[in-house]
């Protein structure tokens, strides 16, 4: 019985210690990358959330989940920005959130961690690796990196914007997440 109330005690502190873990958004931000007739074209989103139960001295036991307004992508164009909401691009008003869900962690060096995942976009759900450095500074931790993901795999530019002559079909991913309740590295 001892054994029994011992790790319901570490499982409740465990909990309590992930359940502290916050994703700071003024602080983040989730930047993306294509190229139009080669030249690059950057935007991020501007709306996000996550939850994040994570020790980066135990990382294979660790989960993540991202949760993307697809409408929230701003390129500095009203137009453009309207553009991506229609069907042949994001159709945010048919499938408004882009979500990423990790299946596994784990430590590949000096605060270095490759997140495998299913990221999901306009309902289509692909395998990723998120590599991610970690730093911390003033009691938070930020977490970047980047990855490649190929838009056509995800129907992200359909119809005439289907040639990936015009539009690259490489879209490059930025992330800087801030975080609170991380524990030490």
């Amino acid at each position: 019985m001892k054994r029994f109330a011992l790790a319901c005690a570490l499982l409740t502190a465990t909990a309590l210690t992930h359940a502290q873990q916050k994703l700071l958004p003024a602080q983040s931000e989730i930047v993306f990358v294509s190229k139009q007739m080669g030249v690059p074209v950057e935007g991020r989103f501007t709306r996000f959330d996550a939850q994040i139960a994570f020790d980066p001295k135990k990382a294979d036991v660790g989960k993540a989940s991202f949760t993307i307004d697809l409408a929230s992508a701003s390129l500095g164009s009203a137009e453009t920005e309207a553009e991506l909401k229609q069907p042949g691009w994001f159709n945010s008003a048919k499938a408004p959130q882009a979500t990423f869900t990790s299946t596994g962690m784990k430590a590949v060096g000096a605060n270095r961690f490759d997140i495998a995942g299913k990221l999901t976009i306009k309902g289509t759900t692909r395998d990723i690796v998120v590599p991610a450095t970690l730093t911390q500074s003033g009691g938070n931790t930020t977490a970047t990196g980047s990855f490649v993901i190929k838009r056509i795999d995800f129907k992200i530019g359909e119809g005439e914007w289907n040639d990936v002559s015009i539009v690259a079909n490489e879209v490059t991913v930025r992330f800087k997440l801030a975080l609170s309740g991380v524990p030490s590295l």
